[in-house]
């Protein structure tokens, strides 16, 4: 295991994640329900299963495509939501 990218990625995950949606979500549900260990048990298994789908999308996309389209692709997709919202149209 490369300690590196894996310091790397947990930071970038960490540091994207907080005050999110996802946090929002888990505030209300534990506040609501009242059992936050089985609202984190949820939170955690659900995250799991999102982040497993990516990671072998991404590996599976990367034999395909180079890093540096997937960069700009995505960079030009948040650009593009991000002029929508701006405009009022999302």
């Amino acid at each position: 295991m490369d300690l590196k990218i894996l310091l790397t990625t947990f930071s970038a995950v960490f540091v994207a994640e907080l005050a999110d949606k996802t946090q929002i979500v888990g505030i209300g549900m534990a506040s609501k329900t009242g059992k936050p260990f089985t609202v984190w048990v949820g939170s955690v298994l659900g995250y799991m299963l999102v982040t497993g789908i990516s990671v072998i999308l991404g590996s599976i996309i990367a034999k395909y495509i180079g890093p540096d389209i997937i960069k700009y692709t995505g960079a030009g997709i948040f650009i593009v939501i991000g002029v929508l919202i701006f405009a009022g149209k999302i």
